[in-house]
């Protein structure tokens, strides 16, 4: 109040002045002709008495405008039917600027809207078109059992994941979601996840240690599924040699640990950062800095947290609180 009032002030200073210079004239007038003072200093009090309460009203109305105007801040899209009406030519001109800004923001949007939809639309149909080559590749495989077949089908799991990452990055940035959310049995949903790598696991003779988890979880499978096979990707890929672990933790914390490579300390806090890569990615130059990123986003949309721990050469274990946070808008 104290800002607005202050401002308030400035604006009106012109119409004080000028009533003090009038005042000035009216009283170096009346000395030159001997004329008692009273006669002037009488009318201006009068004058100033009046002219005070007339800036207490303008004052009290242009603060209700104000107040209204930093209500609509937060509801911008209604700018044109909640605009106050203009008390002066100079407002008016004012509030002709925001509606042409307005309507050139609501064109600008209407374009983006519609050229994210075209992109979405073409990424998608190009996910579900790839899937067709990428099964044939994993059925002609099937048929045999050697070294480099199990290798391939690895490789291919794994385009499969980038495709489905892409198609998560861009639905991501939609306004709509499908999120389907309810009770779900934790090892339900984390044992799709571990088979799908059950492959790189036996051929890279990494050992996994699963201890069944017995846990309820109110979340949407498909989503939180998409976590947990990218955590466990990127734990595959960054331990050349020994273990995975999945175990749940007290209060409802699913941790995966790994004995891989690790994480730099100075790269631990910005890991769930979009397209941070750190020290491990430019050095393997596999990482595009999506995944911990897109586990954070859905994580948070669903309610979830996650969290990193790591040692360089003793390995990472990364946390999903899957307790509930946040009431979900299906």
């Amino acid at each position: 109040m104290k800002g607005f009032f202050r401002l308030y002030l400035r604006a009106q200073r012109r119409g004080m002045l000028f009533w003090g210079f009038c005042c000035l004239i009216f009283t170096v007038s009346f000395a030159l002709y001997g004329l008692p003072l009273g006669a002037v200093l009488y009318p201006a009090a009068l004058c100033a008495a009046a002219g005070g309460i007339i800036l207490l009203l303008s004052l009290r109305k242009s603060r209700a405008v104000c107040q209204e105007l930093s209500l609509m801040q937060h509801h911008p899209a209604d700018l044109p039917d909640e605009l106050p009406a203009a008390q002066s030519p100079q407002e008016q001109a004012y509030q002709a600027l925001l509606l042409a800004l307005h309507a050139d923001r609501q064109k600008l949007k209407s374009n983006m809207n519609a050229r994210y939809h075209d992109m979405t639309e073409y990424y998608t149909v190009w996910a579900h078109q790839i899937k067709t080559p990428i099964a044939a590749i994993r059925l002609a495989l099937q048929n045999e059992d050697t070294p480099l077949s199990r290798r391939l089908t690895g490789e291919v799991g794994r385009v499969e994941q980038y495709v489905q990452m892409a198609l998560t990055y861009l639905r991501l940035g939609s306004d709509s979601s499908d999120y389907v959310i309810r009770s779900c049995a934790l090892d339900d949903i984390v044992r799709p996840a571990v088979r799908r790598f059950a492959g790189e696991f036996i051929q890279r003779k990494i050992q996994l240690n699963y201890q069944m988890l017995n846990y309820t979880v109110i979340t949407d499978e498909k989503w939180l599924g998409f976590v947990v096979e990218q955590v466990l990707s990127n734990a595959l890929k960054y331990t050349p040699q020994g273990s995975v672990s999945i175990y749940m933790e007290p209060e409802g914390v699913l941790c995966i640990r790994d004995t891989g490579i690790g994480i730099a300390p100075e790269d631990l806090p910005r890991v769930f950062e979009k397209g941070y890569t750190g020290y491990n990615g430019r050095s393997h130059r596999k990482a595009s800095g999506l995944g911990l990123y897109l586990c954070r986003e859905i994580l948070t949309r669903l309610g979830h947290s996650v969290s990193a721990e790591s040692q360089v050469d003793h390995g990472t274990t990364i946390r999903i609180d899957l307790r509930q946070h946040k009431t979900i808008q299906e």
